[in-house]
């Protein structure tokens, strides 16, 4: 039998295993994983790595945040992504107070649909307006949105009671419950305590948002989950603290999962000292934080005590991110990392010796699909979607503007080698980018509804 495509002399990646063998795709999905296949279409991929699709669950594509709005719209952020091999994201809704969950998810759907270049899902978030509306969840679950999402800081925070109805609302219906979790009493007391002693520049962001209260701040969530029987994954962790509060929580058996992000992965906080904008340019929160920090994250990655790599890519441009000097509380946080992260982990991760190239698949890839309920993807296997990734581990690159197709004017990670980049990806059996090229085209991608059930 000829099939639709089939890759081929390729050196398969996993979770699992790692092995040599071609991949057909009929239609939209893997029909077979076999040797001496044969297609209508071939793709020699002899010498390079033939992976599942990479999935990041952690994105904010057109998100407002105070005046400005992030600068990668659905179709440029996805575009920049499957040049850097992801196939799947999972964006997020913040639903308006009179408006009800289905109607903003049908909101935000309307802004994405006829932009995706390949298929995503949506977060819906439950912030203190959302409250009054748990008995919603069942009806957002229902119509797609399997995951919601929670803050411990910002405008959108819930206090302790708030999150304990909302855990409860989440585990009824079965959904995963995701949290930025911060301690935003302490934030905001060491920010006006920071400007009213004159400390007004970027180096004193990381240093009004300590580790040790991330920590903290973690643990109350892994303890709210065992108390309600939710499902809880904790979003951006960026230290020690947090990783032994999911250590902790999962060695009692409890469904707590974490993430770490490329920005605290491969860099450290002296990025804030850069003079002028340059110093404004990687702020984020969590903040970018110490090398041991870093370096413990890594360990965290290897041993399993953080499951996901996703990024957390919300980027503003130079002259957004310059509306916050001379006070630091002000920097519109977020930085891109949406096309580097696949080939940033593997060039960092696996070679250095860290991570396995199986590890490398199921933190960025396999994982990430399981826990947002992606149902269809994630492996190579028959019968999943063919979203999947040609990866050449020889080529070479340096990151920079130039090199990137993300939406701004910037990245934290200029000048950065990395040694390994994808060549070819694929969605639904669909070129989407071949070598430097791209293929695809604005709204092939769908909405996938995710549950769990």
């Amino acid at each position: 039998m000829d099939f639709d495509l089939v890759i081929k002399n390729g050196t398969v990646v996993t979770h699992e295993s790692t092995f040599t063998a071609d991949v057909a795709v009929q239609g939209e999905t893997i029909a077979a994983v076999e040797e001496n296949l044969s297609g209508k279409i071939e793709i020699d991929a002899a010498g390079k790595l033939v992976t599942p699709g990479a999935v990041d669950i952690h994105v904010h594509m057109q998100m407002p945040i105070g005046n400005f709005v992030s600068a990668d719209d659905f179709y440029t952020g996805t575009r920049a992504a499957a040049f850097g091999g992801t196939t799947a994201i999972v964006d997020f809704i913040e639903p308006r107070p009179a408006q009800s969950m289905v109607d903003a998810l049908a909101e935000r759907r309307a802004l994405a649909d006829p932009r995706v270049v390949f298929d995503y899902g949506l977060h819906m978030t439950i912030g203190p307006n959302e409250i009054g509306k748990l008995d919603q969840v069942p009806a957002a679950y229902a119509a797609g949105c399997g995951s919601f999402k929670l803050y411990m800081a910002y405008g959108l925070r819930l206090d302790d009671g708030q999150l304990l109805n909302a855990l409860q609302a989440i585990g009824r219906v079965n959904g995963l419950a995701v949290v930025h979790a911060e301690n935003w009493d302490v934030i905001t007391t060491l920010i006006e305590q920071n400007l009213a002693a004159g400390n007004t520049s970027p180096h004193w962001h990381p240093r009004s948002r300590p580790a040790p209260f991330e920590g903290e701040a973690v643990a109350r969530v892994v303890e709210l989950s065992a108390f309600t029987g939710a499902r809880v994954h904790i979003f951006h962790v960026t230290c020690e603290q947090a990783v032994r509060q999911i250590a902790v929580g999962r060695s009692r058996g409890l469904p707590v999962t974490g993430e770490t992000c490329p920005q605290y992965l491969l860099l450290t906080q002296e990025v804030y000292d850069a003079p002028g904008v340059l110093g404004t340019l990687p702020v984020c929160a969590p903040p970018i934080r110490d090398e041991q920090a870093r370096e413990a994250l890594w360990r965290a990655l290897a041993n399993g005590d953080l499951q996901v790599v996703t990024t957390d890519h919300c980027p503003f441009t130079t002259a957004e991110k310059a509306t916050g000097l001379g006070d630091f509380s002000k920097i519109p946080g977020g930085v891109p990392s949406v096309e580097s992260r696949f080939a940033a982990v593997y060039s960092y991760g696996v070679g250095s010796g860290l991570l396995s190239l199986n590890q490398w698949v199921d933190a960025c890839c396999t994982t990430p699909a399981e826990l947002a309920g992606f149902s269809n993807k994630g492996k190579i296997q028959p019968g999943y979607d063919a979203d999947l990734v040609l990866f050449d581990p020889r080529r070479e690159i340096v990151l920079s503007t130039e090199f990137l197709h993300e939406q701004v004017d910037w990245t934290p990670y200029e000048g950065m080698g990395l040694k390994g980049w994808p060549e070819t990806t694929i969605s639904r059996g669909q070129i989407l980018v071949e070598k430097g090229r791209f293929l695809g085209q604005a709204g092939f991608g769908r909405f996938v509804s995710r549950g769990y059930d």
